[in-house]
């Protein structure tokens, strides 16, 4: 059975949105901080090998850069990856290789989850987060926090979220005011 791993940058309220699209006003946020102590932490996150869960906005923007990146252990990695892509529109997909998730988004996780092969990171793809933490699919999440606040733009969680519990794994702090924070699910929300 497979771990699915969700990892987004994330400013400090909770905004995952990076790219100009629908009107955000600050396209590429994260850049400014980006530095080789917080990629190689990245890459070690990803692991060697993995499978990639995507939207269809994301892997439209993703495939238009990552197969003309150079050859580097992050680009491999990623173009290497099987992509299980939600989209209507599988016969459009170019960049594999690839798999459409079908019209029935939850179950074909499921499925997906249960068939041997490596993990499933999900990165990107808020509509698709929230599907996932709704139905409770995702095993662990990987939080990326900048020291920003941005004020406007999709958001981690939907409103129809529901409470969680998540648990500790690891914390990693870079120079540059970068927090990597790993949690597992831990299932419904505790209260007192």
């Amino acid at each position: 059975m497979r771990t699915l791993k969700i990892i987004e940058h994330m400013s400090l309220d909770g905004v995952i949105q990076s790219s100009g699209e629908d009107g955000f006003p600050y396209a590429e946020w994260t850049v400014p901080y980006r530095t080789p102590a917080g990629r190689d932490l990245l890459l070690a996150e990803h692991g060697e090998r993995f499978d990639l869960l995507l939207g269809r906005r994301t892997y439209d923007m993703w495939s238009g850069f990552w197969p003309k990146a150079p050859s580097s252990p992050f680009a491999d990695r990623l173009n290497a990856a099987t992509k299980f892509v939600a989209t209507h529109r599988p016969e459009s997909l170019e960049w594999g290789p690839f798999q459409g998730v079908g019209p029935d988004i939850v179950e074909s996780i499921r499925r997906i989850k249960s068939q041997d092969g490596p993990n499933l990171i999900l990165s990107g793809s808020s509509t698709l987060t929230s599907t996932l933490l709704e139905h409770g699919l995702a095993d662990e999440v990987l939080l990326i926090l900048y020291p920003v606040v941005l004020g406007t733009g999709k958001r981690f969680y939907a409103e129809r979220t529901p409470a969680r519990s998540l648990e500790l794994v690891s914390t990693k702090a870079i120079p540059s005011g970068i927090i990597l924070t790993n949690y597992k699910f831990a299932g419904p929300l505790k209260s007192a």
